[in-house]
């Protein structure tokens, strides 16, 4: 009884050895979030966004933090990743069903959107222009204030409507489905 009893102890250690020996990454500063484009709760999504989301932090984001006229890799970490799952037209281009880095580059007038080939890119830092495949320009409009970079999806007549909000910016980025 007394070896079976020393045996389960032993047991128990390994294993909570082995348990506190496994090590996790922290908790991402700017986490990473999902958002889709679907007609309905019950649909399959049309679009998807892949993105990572950096707070304000009472910082002066665009034109500092994010400067104005630069690429910018459209949030936080990793290049945000926009999935179509089928052709869908983005200003006067048809862009085929597949999944694209979505880049911008901010301006105090005008923002220009920007859907590149390349994937599994980090930030901006190696952006390469020839792989763009579509670019648009809109306005920026100010908006109520918001704390983390937020992407979401408005459903208009013809498709969707990719807004982009953060601090008081807000970007609508016309889609037809």
């Amino acid at each position: 009884m007394k070896k079976s009893l020393l045996l389960v102890v032993i047991m128990l250690l390994g294993t909570i050895t082995s348990i506190e020996a496994q090590k996790f990454s922290e908790i991402q500063k700017s986490p990473t979030d999902i958002s889709y484009a679907k007609a309905s709760r019950s649909a399959k999504p049309e679009i998807k966004v892949i993105y990572s989301r950096p707070l304000k932090k009472g910082r002066t984001i665009f034109g500092e933090l994010v400067p104005f006229n630069k690429v910018w890799r459209t949030g936080a970490d990793e290049a945000t990743e926009i999935k179509f799952f089928k052709d869908t037209k983005f200003g006067d281009n048809t862009i085929k069903a597949g999944t694209y880095s979505l880049f911008t580059i901010p301006g105090e007038k005008e923002w220009t959107i920007i859907l590149n080939s390349d994937l599994d890119v980090w930030g901006a830092y190696s952006y390469d222009e020839s792989k763009d495949v579509a670019r648009v320009k809109v306005s920026p409009k100010t908006g109520k204030e918001v704390e983390a970079f937020s992407i979401s999806f408005k459903k208009v007549d013809n498709g969707y409507h990719l807004c982009l909000g953060w601090d008081t910016t807000i970007v609508e980025v016309p889609f037809h489905i």
